[in-house]
């Protein structure tokens, strides 16, 4: 039974959010700094197509699409989303405003839904994406496709969405949520490491999408050429309790030693979740030394750009960005 104590000390963290203004790890507007994108060179921003596996339950032909309740087992979608204007002028626009959006959703029958997934990125390198707490399907699409066409990425974009509330009182449903779909997220990742024509799969993951990210690839770490198959793995902001990122990280092997953690000290979303989780500190805020330890690269953030809660500059600023573009860089090379 939870005492009371420790009841008060959750409804005060909650509060905490509150006060904040916590947008959750959707971008909000007042946290963005004006990325000018490669629009015109980008392969998303000519086509911006995005590939989807996601564990939410179908809402309709209609948005959301996609809601926060739990699917009966893994999709596949294809998501039309808009790109941004050309020019400067116009590429400022959209990151201030949000302007992309998402224009249609095509969901795809098949008794495989991971096979069909993959199917479709045959050929190609993968950028794939998996959000964190306080998603909306949209909201994750967006972000998707916003870091993609900052990273000009030249090969196929996915998104790895899993049933966010989507509410700020939803913080315990979504780390259930997100380690419920741990068995898609495996089936995903299987189907594109046994598609022999795809290049590099590099993965993205932000605050608890990290949670989810590192318990697919403890639970494949021994899955025959994951090694081989895997690019960049990425985890901004990790929202991931610290012993359990130094219990998991050493048996990953060589996956390791391709991972760059982004972290800041002064991230105030990872100090409301390390309060809600009884003052365990959250890797994405954790003493640099203790993360290189481990073996992975480490980009601190303190001092770099503006943002109200410190917790998404991988998106929203320009240099955070290309953290994310040489760690990509790196595993091709």
């Amino acid at each position: 039974m939870t005492s009371p104590a420790r009841y008060a000390v959750s409804r005060r963290s909650f509060v905490a959010l509150f006060g904040l203004g916590l947008a959750g790890c959707a971008q909000s507007e007042a946290s963005v700094s004006p990325f000018i994108g490669p629009a015109d060179s980008s392969a998303f921003g000519k086509e911006p197509q995005l590939l989807v596996a996601t564990t939410r339950r179908p809402t309709g032909d209609r948005p959301p699409y996609f809601g926060s309740e739990r699917g009966s087992g893994l999709t596949f979608a294809e998501v039309r989303l808009s790109a941004p204007g050309r020019g400067v002028a116009a590429q400022v626009s959209s990151v201030v405003s949000g302007d992309w959006a998402v224009l249609g959703v095509t969901r795809r029958s098949a008794s495989d839904a991971a096979r069909a997934f993959s199917d479709a990125a045959t050929g190609r390198d993968v950028l794939l994406y998996v959000h964190g707490f306080n998603e909306t399907f949209e909201s994750a699409a967006r972000s998707a496709g916003q870091l993609s066409h900052a990273l000009a990425f030249e090969g196929r974009t996915a998104l790895f969405t899993w049933p966010s509330g989507g509410g700020l009182l939803a913080y315990a449903y979504d780390r259930e949520s997100a380690l419920w779909s741990r068995d898609g997220f495996v089936q995903t990742l299987k189907a594109l490491v046994a598609n022999p024509t795809i290049g590099r799969i590099n993965i993205v993951a932000h605050s608890m999408g990290s949670f989810l990210t590192l318990e697919g690839l403890r639970e494949l770490r021994d899955f025959e050429g994951l090694s081989d198959r895997i690019g960049a793995v990425v985890l901004a902001s990790p929202d991931v309790d610290i012993d359990a990122f130094e219990q998991t990280v050493p048996r990953l092997g060589p996956i390791a030693q391709r991972m760059t953690v982004i972290i800041d000290p002064g991230d105030k979303a990872l100090a409301v979740s390390s309060r809600i989780a009884g003052g365990v500190a959250r890797a994405g805020a954790a003493d640099r030394e203790r993360l290189e330890q481990l073996g992975v690269r480490v980009a601190d953030t303190a001092g770099r750009g503006w943002s109200l809660l410190r917790h998404d500059l991988f998106l929203s600023n320009s240099e955070v960005t290309q953290v994310v573009r040489r760690a990509i860089d790196r595993a091709r090379s």
